[in-house]
This record gives C-alpha cells, sequence and structure tokens, in this order.
C-alpha cells in the first residue's frame, strides 16, 4: 500500500513499502517539460536535466558523484519528458539514507559551473545525433510534429542543436530557480523501507527548503484539423519507419481505458489485428504497434511500423482496411476479453519492480492531480464494454483528422494522401 503525504513545506511524498525486494527506489518528479520552452530556448529542460550531474558544493564534479553512487552499487538516471522531468536512484535498502540524501543535493544545490555547461554542450548534440541515426526511436518526433505543429507539443525534447550552442547560463538558471523551487516539485520511495523511516529522511532533506506556488503556465493545445497531416523526413535507408496518429483524449478522460484497448486490439500485442494482417498473413512488416500518448489537455493513438519502402503501400492499405473495418463493424467480445487481460498483466507485472512502482504512483498525483491503486485500475479496465470501444474507434478513427510521420528514402506526400484521402 502507498501513502500520499504532505511535508512542512508544502511538498507532495508518496511513500510505497514494498517488503518482499531487497531494493529501495528514491525518485523525484519536478512538472516541467519541453512544452512549457519558448522556441528560443527549447531544450533547456533537458539541458538542466544533465547538468543537475555536474557537481554541488559538497561533491564537485561529476566524477565525485558517479564515484559515490558507483560505491553503493546504485542504478541512477533521469530523463525528460514533455511535462515532467525525473530523476532517480536505486539502491540496496541499507543505502537509502545515502541515496535520499544524493538526490536533494543535486536537486537543490548544483552549480551550473559555466565550464560545465559549455562541455555538456557537445555531450547532448552527440545524444541527438544519435536518437536521430536510429529512426525506430526517431519517428515519434517526425510524427508529433505532423501532428502538433507549431505547438510545444511538437518540438523535440531535446531541442535543435542550433539551440544547443546558444542557450546561456543566465537563461539555465532563471528556468531552473522558475520550475525546481517550486510545489510542483515531489518525491516519491518505493521498496523495502518502513513508512516512519521514509518520512523522516523526506522531511529532513526536502521538507526544510521553501517552496512557491506555481500554476501551469504551459500552451494548451486545440485540435482544429480537419485534413491530413504529412511530416515527411528524407533518409537514404533500407528500412522506413511509418507512424500514424489520431488526436484523442487527454489522460484524465475516463475514455482513456477503452482507447487503451482499442490500440491493444488493434496493434498492442503479437495476437492483434495489424500484426496478424500485415506481418504473420503477408510478411510486409517486421516491427508493428499501436499506442496511446496521454497529455493534461490532449491525447492521441499511435500507430507505427518499420518495412521496407516496396511494401509500403501494400502495408498503408492494410493500415487503411483495418481501421475502417474496426470502425465500421466494431470489436468483438473474445478479443476484448484478451486484449483486458493482457492490458492488466502489463500494467501489473512492471509494479514488481521498486522503481516502476513509483515512478507510476508519481506520474497519477503529479499529472492526474491524484493516485489510484492498482485494483481501481483493473476494475475500470474490467468494467469496458464492448460498445464503448466501438463508440471511442467511431470518434477517433477520421482519416480527416490523422497525421503522417514517415522516415526514409524522399517519398511524395501524394502516396499517402492518395490512400487515406
Amino acid at each position: 500500500m502507498h501513502k500520499l503525504l504532505e511535508l512542512k513545506n508544502g511538498l507532495n511524498c508518496v511513500l510505497a513499502p514494498l517488503h518482499e525486494t531487497e531494493a529501495v527506489t528514491v525518485l523525484v518528479l519536478v512538472k516541467v517539460g519541453s512544452r512549457y520552452e519558448a522556441d528560443k530556448i527549447n531544450g533547456i529542460s533537458h539541458f538542466i536535466e544533465h547538468l543537475l550531474f555536474k557537481g554541488t558544493p559538497s561533491r564537485p564534479t561529476s566524477l565525485h558523484l558517479t564515484k559515490e553512487l558507483d560505491s553503493l552499487g546504485a542504478e541512477y538516471n533521469a530523463f525528460t519528458d514533455k511535462d515532467h522531468t525525473g530523476y532517480y536512484i536505486k539502491v540496496h535498502k541499507r543505502h537509502l539514507v545515502q541515496a535520499v540524501e544524493i538526490v536533494s543535493d543535486m536537486l537543490f544545490n548544483s552549480l551550473f559551473e559555466e565550464k560545465e555547461i559549455n562541455r555538456e554542450r557537445g555531450v547532448i548534440i552527440e545524444e541527438i545525433k544519435m536518437y536521430e541515426d536510429n529512426p525506430l526511436m526517431y519517428i515519434g518526433d517526425v510524427l508529433e510534429k505532423a501532428m502538433f505543429q507549431d505547438h510545444p507539443l511538437g518540438n523535440r525534447i531535446s531541442g535543435p542543436q542550433s539551440n544547443l550552442k546558444t542557450i546561456t547560463r543566465e537563461e539555465i538558471v532563471k528556468y531552473y530557480n522558475k520550475y525546481y523551487f517550486t510545489s510542483n516539485l515531489m518525491i516519491g520511495i518505493a521498496g523495502n523501507f518502513t513508512e516512519a523511516e521514509g518520512k523522516v529522511l523526506a522531511e529532513k532533506h526536502f521538507g526544510r527548503h521553501k517552496l512557491n506556488q506555481i500554476k501551469d503556465d504551459f500552451q494548451r493545445f486545440s485540435a482544429k484539423q480537419n485534413k491530413l497531416q504529412i511530416n515527411i523526413e528524407a533518409r537514404d535507408s533500407q528500412q522506413v519507419q511509418l507512424a500514424l496518429g489520431f488526436m484523442a483524449y487527454k489522460r484524465t478522460d475516463p475514455k482513456i481505458y477503452p482507447l487503451s484497448l482499442l490500440a491493444v486490439i488493434l496493434g498492442g500485442s503479437m495476437s492483434s489485428r495489424l500484426f496478424t494482417a500485415i506481418r504473420e498473413k503477408r510478411g510486409l512488416a517486421y516491427f508493428i504497434s499501436a499506442s496511446t500518448v496521454l497529455y493534461e489537455d490532449v491525447g492521441a493513438l499511435y500507430l507505427q511500423a518499420g518495412l521496407d519502402q516496396t511494401r509500403l503501400p501494400a502495408a498503408l492499405k492494410i493500415f487503411k482496411d483495418e481501421l475502417i473495418r474496426i470502425k465500421q463493424k466494431g470489436v468483438f467480445v473474445p478479443e476484448l476479453k484478451r486484449a483486458k487481460e493482457f492490458l492488466k498483466g502489463r500494467m501489473v507485472l512492471p509494479l514488481e519492480d521498486s522503481a516502476r512502482m513509483i515512478g507510476w504512483l508519481l506520474e497519477q498525483k503529479l499529472l492526474n492531480g491524484k493516485l489510484e491503486d492498482l485494483s481501481e485500475k483493473i476494475k475500470k479496465i474490467d468494467s469496458v464494454t464492448v460498445e464503448q470501444v466501438n463508440r471511442v474507434a467511431q470518434e477517433v478513427i477520421d482519416f480527416k483528422k490523422c497525421s503522417v510521420g514517415f522516415i526514409g528514402p524522399l517519398i511524395k506526400p501524394e502516396v499517402f494522401q492518395k490512400i487515406f484521402n
């Protein structure tokens, strides 16, 4: 069982004791990401994520920090998303005290030295190149640019290389001070510890900092799409990456449950409709997937495939035919039952891990504004009816509101327009 408590300074803290493990994870989430950024400083949230590992007064360099963490046998990392940033350390339970203190030191005492900032510019540019060189990882950015256009949600989390070269230390510190000393910061601990121990540590290292109240200041997205939107990134590659996106529901909408089940039925598993039709029956592609992406103000259904360009027209036609079929004829009781069991399994199994557990809990509180038990989530999945999934398919699958992302040898937009119009 988890417990939500408020520290003396107003900071939310989630504690989730799991005594069947020897590990413990400390995670801090900050409600800021690339959608909060002006175009001129796009990439700054991710930049700051890197810089918090570069030294504090008590650990002057990144080597001091990493040596200490390695001596604990820790797993540690950070991540930036479009709407939040996270920092975590996972250790054996006997090292919990050190883990909480180190995360706190990084969060509140980082130096942001000019020489480290300049050195890290090159590191992040290489990271950008790594993603760009992997079309399977990069296709999401290409699709979201097509979907969200000039809205901040269409910007890349890493930002463009040109921004990484020009963002100043002054801009970094100003942005950090605005978002990191606020009530939008949240700490969580999961694993083998006692609730009393967790509360004392959280209060000691996080409850003593003065935090400002801050309102969300990101630009809300309002979908006004009425025609196919296409973003093509020409690439001399043997395999092309194709992604389709349909606007859907925000993360707190009850319809996300039938939407998630629709995604499973379409392409979420190896027995799904698209996987069977495109890969198993015709051998047109190796990789097929369907998923949902959820933000506070909008969501989407994503479909993706990796295939040879010569097979693209055939695969596109099957995509369209399967989408029309599920929209017109709906889903069937047996496949919905299988999809429910699949979705519940994919939800339950990762939560055996302390890091996944605390991430799941903190994201709910940070982005949904409330916490739900796993049992509540499962009840909502089980309660979804065939009629609800069919209604969602009717609402979401609309080719006038479809977006296409494509990476591969140069192709004319007319290829997609001919199929989907």
